[in-house]
């Protein structure tokens, strides 16, 4: 093996492949000391070197050689930075929503995704993070989320050895500071997704974000190194937020100003029985115990009902909710009806729980008194309405709902 920076070859590297597979450390010296790019990519991409030392995830040290080799491409760096991601190609949001959200990431400014339950804002965030960036980092948010989650700040560090031991202080990085160091450390467009920030408290949390969005020369935080960290332009910040039961207008006024406020709410009818049809045929195109084209009507008179209204049930909306929440459906009869000792005799009871696990628990946990009564309402009605299918189990999980709120407001009979 050459140890001249600069000289390792295609050749010494199939000359060495052994000791490659057997040392990981060799496989980060030839990395840092490939002759161009054509070494990286045999290693990487036509070996998997990577994936066979450090798995499908992380970013080990031989990934971390990768990005910062002058000779791995854009193409390549992605390729190592999102190992194991199973983000779908496919882009199944409406196409105005994705050119606004393309649109708005170019301007610099950060994004927030913003519409009902089930409508795919974080695959969608991830499909933007991976077409308008190199790599990109989840943060999914809690109520116990602070400045600090997001920009970083001060925490405890145990030093010293076993049985003596002191406690100390170091800089911890948060979310976006994190997101900016690797840009900076690895040369590339990166992606910060913040997930269901309204978890958390919104205006808190993002506050000295605030600033440095308003003069992207604040510094954000310094490390321990004594680097200073800033918003960088090659940092995107994707947020996702669930608006169920608000407003864009109940937002504090500072978000909405400096954040560019994309839209997922319902889909044209079309492209939603196009979605409906797609997974009904992925998963039990090849299965045939149940009415697929009934299957398909019961999706669209559920979706219609909880979000328009239905002549069944006699009553307006339930609330806004999204399609994808029916993907779960189909792939919960794809696993219970190829199986005898789940639901492979019983595919009309299986419909019914597909809905008692996904669709019901869902509208519930967002749900109103009044809404509940709702749900359970809707759910007798379509048990009428499709005989095929048995979703009386739907409608019981309401009604206990339902008879655990009037327990509690005691007016239960």
């Amino acid at each position: 093996m050459s140890g001249s920076t600069g000289n390792y070859t295609v050749e010494d590297a199939r000359e060495n492949l052994d000791v490659l597979r057997a040392v990981p450390e060799k496989v980060v010296e030839a990395v840092e000391d490939s002759n161009g790019s054509d070494v990286l990519e045999f290693l990487i991409r036509e070996q998997g070197l990577d994936r066979h030392h450090e798995g499908d995830q992380g970013v080990g040290l031989i990934r971390q050689a990768v990005l910062k080799s002058p000779h791995a491409s854009q193409t390549l760096k992605r390729t190592v930075i999102t190992r194991g991601d199973d983000t779908p190609e496919s882009i199944l949001v409406p196409d105005e929503v994705e050119r606004n959200a393309r649109t708005a990431l170019r301007t610099g400014k950060p994004v927030v995704l913003y519409g009902p339950t089930g409508t795919g804002k974080t695959t969608f965030a991830k499909q933007l993070a991976l077409e308008h960036c190199v790599g990109y980092s989840l943060h999914t948010a809690t109520p116990s989320w602070t400045a600090k989650d997001i920009i970083g700040g001060i925490g405890p560090k145990l030093t010293g050895s076993t049985g003596i031991r002191s406690l100390g202080y170091q800089t911890e990085l948060g979310a976006v500071s994190e997101g900016v160091k690797r840009a900076r450390d690895f040369e590339i467009p990166y992606a910060v997704i913040l997930d269901e920030i309204t978890r958390a408290d919104i205006s808190q949390i993002f506050g000295p974000l605030y600033t440095a969005i308003e003069n992207r020369n604040q510094t954000l935080i310094e490390t321990d190194d004594g680097e200073t960290i800033e918003l960088d332009e090659r940092v995107s910040i994707i947020c996702t937020m669930n608006m169920s039961d608000r407003t864009v207008n109940e937002l504090d006024n500072a978000i909405t100003r400096r954040f560019a406020m994309v839209e997922l709410d319902e889909y044209e009818d079309d492209d939603r029985r196009t979605l409906f049809e797609g997974w009904i045929d992925d998963y039990l195109g090849d299965i045939p115990l149940l009415d697929n084209a009934e299957l398909l009507e019961l999706f669209e008179a559920d979706f219609e009902g909880i979000n328009h209204g239905s002549e069944q049930a006699s009553r307006g909306p339930i609330m806004r909710f999204g399609p994808m929440h029916y993907r779960d459906v189909a792939i919960f009869l794809h696993e219970a009806l190829q199986d005898e000792s789940l639901y492979m005799d019983e595919p009309e009871e299986a419909v019914g729980q597909a809905f008692r696990t996904f669709i019901v628990p869902r509208l519930l946990n967002s749900a109103a008194f009044p809404q509940i009564e709702q749900i359970e309402e809707h759910y007798r009605a379509l048990n009428k309405s499709f005989e095929t299918f048995e979703l009386g189990a739907a409608a019981d999980l309401a009604n206990r709902e339902l008879e655990a709120e009037q327990r509690q407001m005691g007016s239960y009979q």
